[in-house]
């Protein structure tokens, strides 16, 4: 169930969405607005998924009441002017109905934003678990749980893992950085990238790890400490 107010300064506007809400068995309309002061407080207390915004308002344009809104919300903005419409659109607006709008016509903004909110509560894809990478003419398959730091060494670098040899691979560091999950890996130095899990240690701009030192670059410096919570 999606819910959702509407705001607009007309009482028959109103009364037509409040109509138009109850033949939509996925709508809840929970509350119905004529001064944006009152909906306004009522989101404060009260997220909402969607919003029924007019435009065209005298005290507040439901362009500045939709960039006051606390919460983010969905929106299908409904106005009298066509013109509006662009500019209802450039804040990610679902939908925009031009008044007199018909029964067809709010069935069809309303349907965009069932699919738009299914496409939110979608579950995100897992972050990958492995990382592959060529070296000595085989494709190796190294899982992101198993590195503890890339060392870069001119054209190559050397993947150091928690069990056996380092893989040594011909690549840059750029390009390894992105083939890794953000979250997981920063990095550090122009020659050392690190997993942020198995750091053990940070002193003086030293990073210990597996028994390593691994020197913090003073043009990394400061991102790595935004990011680093220990």
């Amino acid at each position: 169930m999606i819910r959702a107010i509407a705001v607009d300064d007309e009482p028959p506007a109103l009364r037509v969405l409040t109509h138009f809400c109850s033949r939509v068995d996925f709508i809840d309309l929970q509350k119905t607005f004529s001064r944006t002061d009152e909906a306004l407080d009522y989101l404060r207390n009260f997220p909402t998924d969607l919003l029924f915004l007019d435009i065209n308002m005298p005290a507040m344009s439901g362009i500045d009441f939709y960039q006051a809104v606390p919460q983010p919300s969905m929106v299908i903005f409904t106005t009298a002017h066509a013109e509006f419409a662009v500019e209802g659109f450039t804040l990610n607006a679902v939908d925009y109905l031009l008044k007199p709008f018909t029964f067809e016509r709010f069935q069809q903004a309303v349907e965009k934003v069932l699919n738009f909110q299914r496409v939110l509560n979608q579950p995100q894809p897992e972050k990958p678990a492995f990382l592959y990478i060529r070296a000595d003419y085989s494709l190796h398959q190294i899982a992101l749980d198993d590195i503890l730091f890339i060392e870069g060494l001119d054209d190559y670098l050397r993947i150091h893992l928690r069990e056996g040899r380092p893989v040594v691979a011909r690549m840059t560091m750029k390009a390894l950085l992105q083939k890794l999950p953000p979250a997981d890996f920063i990095r550090v130095h122009r020659s050392f990238i690190v997993s942020f899990r198995r750091i053990e240690n940070v002193r003086n701009r030293i990073i210990t790890l597996a028994g390593e030192e691994i020197p913090i670059g003073s043009s990394y410096e400061a991102e790595f400490f935004k990011r680093f919570n220990p």
